[in-house]
């Protein structure tokens, strides 16, 4: 194959890649997927330039239990395990949710709501989503639960990630389970982690540390806190943390921005 043609070939894939996508249930090209050669030992990859989007802020904001708000420059608003007590005024574009309790989902969203994600299958197998809106791509990773009984109960949680701004912004939902590399390999890096630090129900503190080291994250948001002192959350996470308290419940955040040292973020309310 000529020089030329090939270079073509690689400028056609690239503008294809970096286009907008469109409000619709589709199959995109993830920014945030390892290429797992040799697990666990991973190389991350982001198949766009590092400047772009270095300038874009992305929002995000704890509004309570397990729910952060995340407002992206492009105007739409994403609320996490979505019940309709938190995160719904004003009324997000796009909600996700987990099936692990009723404080994590709702069976009656407002119908003003365009895109309802459930991280569970109602007609069984797997929930696979992926969905291009303006300028925020939403896909998500299944992980089983354990039910009240303490038996496992395959796909009814998922880990949501949400690709704007050159950055991957994952919320961990109701997780019960330590990932495996196949877990590992779906995600690929996340640069900005929401974890559960309840240590019950959920994942252990132990647990929680080993993932956010693992998805190479720079920024660590700890939400579905109960009575967990928060104290013992950052001691488990080790000195390898940096650990910053908030007064506010916001954060902007974008590429450009990102901590050079991983770092803890508590915000206001957690």
């Amino acid at each position: 194959m000529s020089v030329p043609r090939l270079l073509l070939i690689c400028l056609s894939l690239f503008w294809l890649m970096a286009a907008p996508v469109m409000a619709q249930e589709q199959a995109a090209p993830s920014r945030c997927l390892a290429i797992a050669q040799t697990l666990p030992h991973v190389t991350f990859a982001s198949f766009i330039p590092a400047q772009a989007g270095a300038k874009d802020e992305v929002r995000i904001t704890y509004a309570g239990h397990s729910t952060y708000v995340v407002e992206t420059p492009g105007g739409v608003r994403i609320a996490t395990d979505y019940n309709g007590a938190y995160g719904s005024d004003p009324l997000p574009d796009v909600v996700t949710m987990n099936k692990a309790h009723r404080t994590h989902y709702t069976e009656t969203p407002d119908p003003g709501i365009a895109h309802v994600l459930r991280g569970w299958n109602p007609d069984g197998g797997p929930a696979s989503h992926a969905l291009g809106i303006d300028d925020v791509y939403v896909r998500n990773v299944p992980t089983d639960i354990r039910t009240w009984g303490g038996d496992l109960e395959r796909d009814a949680n998922s880990i949501f990630i949400f690709e704007v701004a050159g950055l991957c912004i994952g919320h961990l939902g109701h997780l019960h389970i330590r990932l495996a590399d196949a877990h590992y390999a779906a995600i690929g890096r996340l640069d900005v982690v929401m974890v559960p630090i309840d240590g019950g129900m959920t994942l252990s503190l132990d647990g929680m540390s080993e993932i956010a080291g693992r998805l190479s994250s720079s920024i660590v948001l700890p939400m579905h806190r109960h009575s967990t002192p928060i104290g013992a959350f950052t001691g488990r996470m080790g000195a390898g943390f940096a650990v910053e308290f908030r007064d506010s419940p916001s954060l902007t955040v974008s590429l450009r921005t990102l901590p050079r040292q991983r770092t803890i973020i508590v915000l206001k309310g957690v």
